[in-house]
């Protein structure tokens, strides 16, 4: 696999040459700077190469150019936006990049309800916990309707949470739920996200999906005639939200997304702490059904705490958590292999430690919350570790079938 590491640009705690250091053989970014629905141009892709190649790396994949809300409601000046993500793609392929990562969540990215929670071991992650949730979704933001979305056991267990609730656990909770993409300083205030949730009055999940695949048909053929490929990231938690359809949560939703535009072009980000949260996604099974279309691979593990969809979960170290890694990583391995017996060019899989704990010198950096330098350089090595014994012409599994890796 080709392994990356994430890089939000010069506002960035942790440098590129951190992530050189760290083992990294490429860097993962976007242009966060430039709003929704405008294109990038030449001048803001080379500077970004610049800045990159600075710190001894290549900039090799975008994550991601940002969906505007109007083209996921197809509304407002959504032809427009589209149009402009089709120059983002022509500039990008001029300038080298050929790989482009990207979600369709509505309004809300990947969410979490605390994003330094304490582990029994003094580490700091990222967590879900699900009564918070539904606590800020009825008693904070006041949905309406909200109530009737969970289980009458849940809301009984939110309405004593929110009384407890101290203040400024409160306003943390609404900056944490409200916040933007990462790597953007923008958020949403209560007033705003009730403003955003309600472009989606009369979207469901089959309008939300048919939007999608308009989207598709006009990115997907400018992408393959450029040479590149796309990736869709799943949704984070893979479950509604705040009353939000969610259309890429299981394997399901990607096969559908994968036959209305059946192209090279059109694949799958298989990131495997999102779909991991689904107790049902059996996630090397879905490796291996996916495989030819996955195009780059997030891999971080999250421990479920609570049964059932949705449940409360945490972010665990890489190699613990809930997830088989070694299954996944062993899928990912036969399939480069496979494509490389078949002649494709792009048989090498991009890959990056997602997210990760803040450890050590971590915990005093500040870095962008999920992106610390030592958790993921962690992260990182033990993924490597695995990759490497798993092909090994002595050792590894190279020689037996996908069914038994």
């Amino acid at each position: 696999m080709r392994h990356t590491w994430r890089w939000f640009g010069p506002i960035d705690k942790v440098s590129v040459k951190d992530a050189a250091q760290a083992g990294a053989q490429g860097i993962v970014s976007s242009l966060h700077h430039i709003p929704d629905g405008i294109a990038w141009t030449s001048e803001e892709i080379r500077k970004r190469q610049e800045e990159v190649r600075a710190g001894g790396l290549e900039w090799e994949l975008v994550e991601s150019i940002p969906i505007s809300e109007s083209i996921k409601t197809m509304s407002g000046d959504w032809r427009s936006h589209i149009a402009a993500w089709n120059q983002s793609l022509r500039e990008l392929a001029r300038a080298g990049i050929f790989t482009v990562c990207y979600n369709f969540m509505p309004v809300l990215d990947w969410t979490r309800t605390d994003l330094r929670w304490a582990t029994s071991g003094g580490a700091r992650t990222m967590r879900f916990d699900l009564i918070d949730f539904i606590a800020f979704d009825i008693f904070i933001l006041k949905r309406m309707g909200a109530s009737t979305d969970y289980n009458f056991a849940l809301v009984e267990k939110a309405e004593p949470c929110f009384k407890a609730m101290p203040d400024d656990k409160k306003a943390a909770l609404t900056r944490n739920i409200g916040a933007g993409l990462p790597g953007q300083a923008v958020g949403y205030s209560i007033g705003e996200l009730r403003d955003a949730l309600s472009r989606y009055a009369d979207i469901d999940t089959n309008k939300l999906r048919d939007n999608f695949t308009a989207f598709l048909s006009e990115v997907v053929p400018v992408a393959e005639n450029l040479g590149m490929r796309l990736c869709a990231h799943g949704d984070d938690p893979p479950w509604p939200l705040l009353g939000l359809p969610r259309i890429l949560s299981t394997e399901e939703d990607y096969a559908h997304m994968l036959e209305c535009v059946d192209s090279v072009a059109n694949g799958v980000a298989f990131c495997t702490g999102s779909l991991g949260a689904r107790s049902d996604n059996n996630l090397p099974v879905m490796v291996k059904r996916l495989a030819p279309k996955i195009h780059f691979a997030h891999l971080r593990n999250v421990r479920r705490e609570t049964q059932g969809t949705p449940c409360s979960f945490f972010e665990d170290e890489h190699l613990e958590g809930d997830a088989d890694m070694v299954a996944v990583v062993a899928a990912l391995v036969s399939e480069e292999r496979r494509r490389k017996v078949e002649g494709r060019a792009d048989h090498q899989i991009f890959m990056r430690p997602d997210h990760g704990q803040e450890i050590l010198d971590d915990l005093t950096r500040g870095a962008q919350p999920g992106y610390p330098a030592i958790g993921r350089l962690k992260g990182l090595a033990e993924l490597r570790g695995i990759e490497r014994t798993l092909s090994h012409p002595k050792y590894g599994w190279q020689e037996r079938g996908p069914a038994e890796a």
